[in-house]
């Protein structure tokens, strides 16, 4: 088993200002392996996952850029692959996206496709002697084979450390593994996740915590993170810390 990291998912910029990001990435800094960038978050447009991966290397961090399939067309991705060479951006998170908020999906791309067009992309044209490191998601469920091809595997956010150890030991996957964790941050939030995503429901349990007391959410995270750190079964967590990532970050930094 590899180290164990903590790879956390920054709120992403909606306007042309990254004051927020730099922010949560100065936070975290202290317990984060590496620094998930998202592409237009939930539908809505924000600023470019791979300018954002640059401004954290030009803060001292690792980052990875997630690429969504939903709003790209082929030449598309194919320029978001070459600014990143540019850039020296080199780690990816293939996804293939939430429905948009505005517009629609161009349906060219898949994931699949995503990772063989990553793959074939030549080094003469990125200027890069290794290839790009692509990582995608999974859901607790049997793993297809295609996904077998990918570096990393990020697995859905989950509630349930047994459901999680169920899961890792049902499939094999040569790259590292990175669970996810969520710090719901009010009831309200958890109920809207439950409604709107079935199979992230959040447990009424923890719901109830929350109602009484604001940081249950930020202290079952935490919790959750412990114990797949010491069950040995994932190489690591990816983190969402939504607005809560102060108080993630100092609980987190006491614990690991």
């Amino acid at each position: 088993m590899r180290d164990f990291q903590v790879v956390c998912e920054v709120e992403p910029a909606t306007r042309a200002d990254l004051m927020h990001v730099r922010h949560q990435i100065g936070v975290l800094s202290k317990v984060a392996s590496a620094f998930l960038i998202p592409d237009n978050h939930i539908g809505r447009a924000t600023v470019s996952s791979v300018a954002v991966a640059h401004e954290v290397a030009l803060m001292g961090g690792r980052a990875i850029a997630c690429l969504n399939a939903r709003d790209r067309n082929l030449l598309g991705f194919q320029r978001d692959l070459l600014t990143a060479a540019a850039y020296g951006v080199d780690q990816f998170l293939f996804v293939y996206g939430d429905r948009p908020a505005s517009g629609g999906r161009t349906g060219e791309l898949t994931v699949r496709s995503m990772i063989h067009e990553a793959r074939a992309f030549n080094g003469w044209r990125s200027g890069r002697s290794e290839p790009f490191r692509v990582g995608v998601t999974s859901g607790l469920a049997p793993l297809p084979g295609w996904k077998m091809e990918a570096d990393f595997l990020f697995v859905q956010v989950s509630f349930s450390l047994s459901e999680l150890v169920e899961w890792r030991e049902s499939i094999e996957f040569p790259g590292p593994v990175f669970a996810g964790v969520m710090v719901v941050p009010s009831a309200a939030m958890a109920r809207k996740l439950t409604a709107d995503i079935p199979e992230l429901a959040v447990p009424e349990e923890l719901v109830d915590l929350i109602d009484s007391d604001p940081d249950a959410g930020v202290d079952a995270a935490c919790r959750l993170v412990s114990q797949i750190k010491d069950s040995n079964n994932f190489d690591g967590v990816h983190l969402i810390p939504v607005s809560r990532y102060r108080e993630t970050a100092r609980q987190l930094e006491r614990s690991l």
